[in-house]
């Protein structure tokens, strides 16, 4: 066994009250402690090899210091916030105002599939409650009404295909019992992802002055919803066919295309990019709002944004500015 010197030992205990007072606040070292650490204020000695070192909480993220203007022409880009994000290498080519908290519309709807696929069961039936009622007119809706059954997995085709906004409710009453408990698990998982700029008190994004994000924040979240496969399955389709029992007790097909043009085909890709999927939103507070995943001719794997276009024409515009960047790579 190698002999640990006193001074070894003290440093190794001033870092483990470190990592103590962290756990115990909910948050993880900003700096692992290792002895080839970048930053000279923590390269004070060799570790012993079986000695563990603290693992800092964003070391397979991309890390934003502030806005990155990479190759992109700024003229080009006139959203609220946007940025591209490298999965493969964890490099940020593009990011623009990505703190800034603002409006996420249906993006919403992703943080909605994370927790319902984490906390579900996607053959689980649901019978869709009151909460449907209360949506109005003139919203994104698919006609679930009050009594309907449906397993939750239809409820979340829905949801992230046609962005229908009574899905997501049945999603959330199915999951947790009702909207309120759900809201309370979608808020809890941001705070473990790390994204504190964000609150939500829905599960569809219709505006509220209490629900906002930030587009950092919104990467963190799709960042863990595509590492579940019916997350990705889901988002990749074009359009979605299914029945389900009515109130009544007799059947109703329905069929629903998805509102990204991209999977539409109304709308092309730069050259060398493809999109495997993504969730559009829009609202009146929030604009024009577009999270995709992408894959480069390379099939590297990119989380793009764009927050706050002023048309459905110019986000998909400004996404492609932004896709171009991993076209030319």
């Amino acid at each position: 066994m190698k002999y640990i010197s006193k001074k070894t030992i003290l440093i190794l205990l001033l870092i483990l009250t470190v990592v103590t007072i962290a756990a115990c606040s909910g948050r993880s070292p900003a700096v692992a402690f290792r002895a080839d650490n970048e930053h000279p204020a923590f390269r004070m000695f060799e570790f012993p090899e079986e000695v563990p070192v603290a693992r800092t909480f964003a070391a397979d993220l991309c890390v934003v210091p502030g806005n990155i203007a990479g190759s992109v022409d700024p003229d080009l880009i006139d959203a609220g916030a946007a940025a591209i994000f490298a999965i493969h290498d964890l490099t940020t080519p593009y990011a623009y105002q990505v703190y800034e908290q603002i409006h996420p519309a249906s993006l919403t709807k992703v943080m909605t599939a994370l927790v319902a696929l984490k906390y579900g069961s996607l053959d689980h039936f649901i019978t869709v409650g009151p909460s449907v009622d209360g949506l109005g007119t003139g919203v994104q809706k698919c006609g679930l009404a009050r009594g309907d059954q449906l397993t939750l997995a239809q409820a979340l085709h829905l949801s992230l295909i046609n962005s229908a906004n009574d899905a997501a409710l049945v999603v959330a009453e199915g999951v947790a019992g009702s909207v309120e408990e759900f809201v309370s698990l979608m808020n809890r998982e941001a705070r473990m992802l790390g994204a504190t700029n964000t609150n939500f008190t829905n599960p569809h994004g219709l505006t509220h002055d209490d629900q906002f994000s930030t587009v950092y924040d919104l990467y963190l979240i799709m960042n863990a919803a595509i590492k579940y496969e019916a997350f990705n399955q889901i988002i990749a389709m074009d359009t979605y066919t299914t029945s389900y029992m009515t109130a009544n007790g007799g059947q109703r097909e329905i069929t629903v295309g998805s509102t990204n043009l991209y999977l539409q085909g109304s709308f092309a890709t730069p050259a060398g990019v493809t999109v495997l999927g993504g969730k559009t939103g829009t609202t009146n507070a929030a604009g024009h709002c577009l999270v995709i995943l992408a894959k480069d001719a390379a099939e590297r794997s990119h989380i793009a944004l764009v927050m706050r276009a002023a048309t459905r024409d110019e986000v998909y515009q400004q996404m492609n500015v932004l896709l171009r960047q991993i076209g030319q790579s």
